[in-house]
């Protein structure tokens, strides 16, 4: 790898931290599209943005019939002014910054790739804009997109080097207690408490997990109450729930739907539903043989393949029939995390690695793309 290469992968992965891109900030997504494109589109032409509910997501279609799609998202969870508090860094092969692990370095991959392969016209590209916060608007481009190229690459972080084949899918919800108010002291006998209701859904709904399963209910946050002397009337609680199959999430939604309460005169209403399906580990055999092959040809460390619980837009691309392989971004740590980091050793090896798996996949696929009926 040429000294100028390194230098100008460090300075693009800079530049892209330095601008901060929260979920919901139009501004720096923005301002991050018009620098992925001085990038991207030298090479594979034109951008698209495609806008929908007021988020404005980036796309390169790769033609009427793409013969893969890289898949990644510009949003991170940091907010405004994190980069004033952690700016990037480099210290050794590492750099650290808020976003940099996920996954500004894996955006960078792309662009690199895109310059380094032979037919960056038939490779399509969909940026997000959303994906830290369920794509509520970006899934149904993800479905489109992975329909029409058939097979998926997603530059998602690595978990430690390897690749991911598989994520459990997750489900959200919010949990509405109402109850009746009333003087604490005064008269308490006429209040119906909220809290103490939805102290008693809490507990019920941990039984709703299955360790052996690897199926987790987590309430992750609750609200009750407006002041001291008072009984609530009203109270809230936000659940996250985890499987690795739909069969589990359909259970726990069932459950979750004839939920009942459990104090006299007080209500229990239930929102909320699947946000992604689980990606079960047969839609990544074929890439993942290829990626290894690749790294094993190349003389590039081996690549070791897991299974994440965390979900991704892969899960929307792999419950379509895709075939889809995750976490091809490069070696780092500390996701959503003050410590975050990533090197740039691996970033270098993966826009390796990955400009001759595209490559190969471009070379191999049939002409006019993945027929949508294989994909059903």
């Amino acid at each position: 790898m040429s000294d100028a290469r390194t230098a100008r992968v460090i300075s693009r992965l800079e530049e892209l931290v330095t601008i901060e891109t929260p979920t919901g900030d139009p501004d720096g997504i923005a301002a991050a599209h018009r620098l992925l494109r001085s990038w991207i589109e030298p090479v594979a032409g034109p951008a698209e943005t495609e806008v929908v509910d007021g988020v404005a997501h980036l796309l390169w279609r790769g033609g009427d019939a793409p013969r893969v799609l890289l898949l990644g998202h510009v949003d991170t969870v940091f907010p405004l002014g994190t980069i004033a508090e952690r700016p990037f860094a480099l210290e050794g092969d590492r750099a650290t910054g808020p976003g940099v692990f996920d996954m500004k370095a894996g955006l960078v991959i792309i662009a690199e790739t895109l310059a380094a392969i032979a037919g960056p016209g038939d490779v399509a590209v969909l940026l997000t804009s959303d994906e830290e916060t369920g794509s509520l608007t970006s899934r149904a481009l993800v479905e489109r997109e992975a329909r029409r190229a058939g097979r998926v690459l997603l530059l998602e972080p690595s978990l430690d080097g390897a690749v991911k084949t598989a994520r459990r899918g997750g489900s959200f919800y919010r949990v509405d207690v109402t109850g009746r108010a009333a003087h604490a002291g005064l008269e308490p006998e006429l209040g119906r408490s909220a809290l103490v209701e939805l102290a008693h859904q809490v507990l019920a709904l941990r039984e709703l997990a299955d360790d052996e399963k690897g199926t987790t209910v987590n309430p992750t946050v609750a609200r009750a109450g407006t002041v001291t002397n008072a009984i609530p009337s009203h109270a809230e609680l936000h659940l996250d729930v985890r499987a690795w199959t739909m069969d589990e999430l359909d259970r726990v939604h069932t459950a979750l739907d004839s939920l009942a309460p459990l104090t006299p005169d007080v209500t229990v209403t239930v929102t909320g539903g699947i946000n992604r399906p689980p990606m079960e580990n047969h839609v990544s055999r074929e890439l993942l043989a290829l990626v290894r092959d690749v790294a094993r040809r190349r003389g590039l460390a081996s690549v070791d393949a897991v299974s994440a619980g965390g979900a991704s837009d892969g899960n929307f691309a792999a419950a379509l029939g895709a075939q889809t392989l995750d976490g091809l971004g490069p070696l780092g740590a500390g996701a959503h995390a003050t410590d975050e980091w990533v090197s740039i050793g691996s970033m270098l090896e993966r826009i390796d690695l990955l400009a001759e798996v595209v490559d190969e996949l471009v070379e191999s696929a049939p002409v006019g793309g993945v027929p949508l009926d294989a994909l059903e």
